[in-house]
């Protein structure tokens, strides 16, 4: 492939969530310096060669399967380490453009690493396409920029920290399924995971980006849905405490806050009553 680069015509795009705005792939990138940032997100592949990433005062070496993540209007400067430098990359933009890439586990500017090196799908797909600006063609961009975007939070490896959070939560994790339907004290969980209650709370924010209650109501919440299914001839109060609430008036409160509905009606919408 031929370096290239495609400028995406955004008149109508631009009411979309999420939009491309320039695809490109440089057979050897030349540095970039950028004082002020760039309008756009932007995420760039490295294919070949290897390049530093300069964000602030952190320097990031980028070689293949690496991911360079940057935010809008973000200083950052790039630069080849080697004679060639293969990059592929896109800028886009949109009101759910920082909600995609929180969904990916991406909270700012950096690097990343992919599972696997060959340059991400949607991506070449993207560069493979016409260079057609007709309204179609900027609508298929998008709908791939999607799909990209929502591969990355499987294609991305966690930060080696992060992995080792995730191995100490899945025991309390499994507990907790295994027991919802009693009562579930914190330092019974830190107990499990061999930690302190509050080191566990910040384990649950970095990992599961949730308190512990939080997650454990939520958890109940779909295991009333399924009992609501399977035992359809129990009462509210029934279903409640084999779910592992206490208190109905309080199971209620917390079903309608993460559903919108109160148990029974959500029993009727799905016919289940």
């Amino acid at each position: 492939m031929r370096s290239t680069m495609i400028f995406c015509e955004m008149e109508e795009t631009l009411l979309l969530p999420l939009y491309a705005t320039t695809i490109g792939y440089w057979e050897h990138q030349e540095e970039t310096l950028r004082p002020t940032g760039f309008p756009d997100y932007q995420l760039h592949q490295v294919l070949g060669g290897k390049g530093e990433l300069t964000i602030g005062d952190k320097r990031y070496t980028a070689g293949p399967g690496d991911i360079m993540f940057l935010y809008p209007d973000v200083p950052h400067s790039y630069t080849p380490l080697s004679r060639e430098w293969e990059l592929a990359w896109i800028s886009f933009n949109g009101r759910e453009a920082a909600q995609m890439l929180l969904y990916a586990g991406i909270r700012e500017s950096g690097m990343g690493s992919l599972r696997a090196e060959p340059i991400l799908n949607p991506l070449e797909e993207m560069l493979t396409l016409s260079y057609g600006n007709e309204l179609q063609d900027n609508l298929e961009r998008s709908k791939l920029l999607y799909s990209l975007l929502l591969d990355l939070k499987r294609s991305l490896l966690p930060a080696s920290n992060e992995d080792n959070e995730l191995e100490r939560m899945k025991p309390v994790l499994q507990y907790i399924e295994l027991h919802l339907h009693r009562p579930l004290l914190l330092k019974e969980l830190a107990e499990v995971a061999e930690v302190s209650p509050q080191y566990l709370c910040r384990l649950f924010q970095r990992t599961v980006r949730e308190r512990p209650v939080a997650y454990i109501n939520k958890q109940r919440v779909n295991r009333s849905k399924q009992l609501m299914f399977s035992s359809r001839g129990q009462r509210v109060y029934e279903i409640a405490q084999r779910a592992g609430f206490e208190n109905v008036s309080y199971f209620c409160a917390v079903f309608k806050r993460l559903t919108g509905m109160q148990p029974e009606e959500w029993r009727r919408l799905h016919g289940l009553d």
